[in-house]
């Protein structure tokens, strides 16, 4: 059995097939019992709506319950930082609570973001991993500084369900304007998660947006692996030719990460919006995704996300069945 998801690679070709297709099952069967007497942890540290509700209804689908930490509202708030002197607000340090929670649940699910200050370190995912490895239990990623494994599990589910091509898909990543610098978990998760599948990956960013080149040497690796190709530029007439998706997304810089000044480098660039003009004449077909929340008329207009080519919130559907799929992967023989 799967014992910790903390990213999309930790599902062998089999493996990741044999989910895909429980979640479409799932989706015509919503109901079972597979789950009856399982409890699943949950702990939030960072707010959620889709991660959340995804997982506390599909686990009461499946039988099972949940319970819900959110650390520092309702319960203690948690040290992360090993050999921190705890001196501050954090009553309660990872290494006690993770290994307590694990005894009171057969999994454990968490959601732990970014700091937003070191590039490096949050790219290194530390604080996830740590946990995982303190869990007893088995332990799934809900999205932490550097991946977003369960969004790029229904992402991979949403372009099936949708039909587009694998090798050959043209699959566009597009940042898009936001207030503030954002992590790169999502974007990250992204690309690979669709380099993988063998897609002609664009990724489509203004000067100064270029993803992280560790990103981009993974994503890189895995299309050359599965026949795909990952490109960048600046130049959105090029990028959306023949697209059958536009993914949007915003990231921060990487040369000003963590830094104030980065919101100066971004100052111009609010005409970064999608808007169905983007799509004419270069890719009429193309679909819309995002994985919300999104920002309406900042990140991409009322039309583009209220017409046809929008599958927004389908794609947030597939959050429940792909994660569904997921627990049953690492909690019945089902997936042994």
């Amino acid at each position: 059995m799967l014992r910790r998801f903390l990213d999309l690679a930790d599902l062998s070709d089999d493996r990741l097939e044999a989910v895909l297709a429980r979640a479409r099952r799932l989706e015509r069967s919503r109901t079972s019992p597979a789950l009856a007497g399982k409890v699943v942890g949950l702990v939030f540290m960072n707010p959620s709506l889709r991660t959340l509700a995804s997982m506390q209804a599909g686990v009461a689908q499946l039988g099972g319950s949940t319970f819900t930490i959110s650390p520092g509202a309702g319960s203690w708030k948690l040290e992360t930082r090993p050999g921190a002197v705890m001196d501050g607000d954090a009553a309660e340090h990872i290494r006690e609570a993770i290994p307590v929670l694990g005894q009171y649940a057969d999994a454990l699910a968490v959601r732990c973001f970014a700091r937003g200050v070191d590039l490096e370190e949050d790219l290194a995912d530390g604080v996830i991993r740590a946990m995982a490895e303190l869990s007893p239990v088995p332990f799934v990623n809900l999205e932490s500084a550097a991946a977003h494994p369960c969004q790029a599990l229904g992402d991979w589910k949403t372009l099936d369900d949708l039909e587009v091509p694998r090798r050959g898909g043209r699959f566009v990543l597009s940042w898009v304007w936001h207030p503030r610098g954002l992590p790169f978990a999502v974007p990250a998760s992204t690309v690979a998660m669709a380099a993988r599948r063998g897609m002609h990956v664009t990724v489509l960013r203004p000067d100064g947006y270029a993803l992280p080149e560790p990103v981009m040497t993974r994503a890189r690796a895995l299309a050359a692996a599965s026949g795909g190709e990952v490109v960048e530029t600046a130049d959105r007439e090029a990028a959306l030719a023949g697209a059958h998706v536009v993914y949007a997304k915003s990231w921060a810089a990487p040369s000003r990460y963590g830094q104030t000044g980065e919101s100066e480098l971004r100052a111009g660039l609010r005409h970064w919006r999608v808007e169905e003009s983007w799509f004419a004449p270069a890719a009429p077909g193309a679909k819309f995704m995002h994985c919300l929340p999104v920002r309406r008329n900042v990140k991409v207009t009322d039309e583009v996300l209220d017409g046809p080519r929008s599958v927004v919130v389908r794609q947030a559907g597939n959050r429940l069945h792909a994660q569904k799929a997921l627990l049953l992967e690492m909690l019945t023989e089902e997936g042994a």
